[in-house]
């Protein structure tokens, strides 16, 4: 395995991990309660884990290509953060903003709250990323 490939998958990985961790205590303490009281007629009664799953590893991918960028070494850690917030951004908005649009009785507060949460996640998903794996993303990839 060539060494670009290396280092994107072990930012990939770095970044799985502390996603799964913040996005648990996100949702057991924040969505889950928040959700239940404002739209708990609109969720399914079982989760699906396939979509579950195939929107982790998209989503990850999607921060670790606009956000933590391994491969750019000339970018600042600010430059990678920034880039993480408003992927983000545009992505929990195209969720929240649609369901807003389209879903009786969506709540403002559901999805104003969903597009402040992506933003902020994959900033610090992002840094903490960064900051893990601060000498290997720095190094001049040949």
């Amino acid at each position: 395995m060539n060494h670009r490939v290396k280092n994107w998958l072990t930012a990939y990985a770095v970044a799985a991990v502390i996603f799964a961790v913040l996005d648990a205590v996100w949702i057991l303490g924040v969505a889950n309660p928040l959700y239940r009281s404002t739209i708990g007629d609109l969720l399914a009664e079982k989760t699906n884990f396939v979509a579950a799953v195939l929107f982790y590893a998209i989503f990850v991918a999607g921060m670790v290509h606009f956000g933590i960028r391994p491969h750019d070494s000339a970018a600042t850690v600010r430059q990678r953060v920034a880039g993480a917030a408003l992927f983000g951004f545009f992505t929990y908005a195209t969720w929240a903003l649609t369901g807003l649009a389209v879903l009786k009785d969506f709540p403002a507060l559901v999805a104003v709250t969903d597009i402040l949460w992506g933003a902020a996640a994959c900033s610090l998903v992002t840094w903490l990323t960064s900051v893990v794996l601060r000498r290997r993303i720095a190094a001049r990839v040949p």
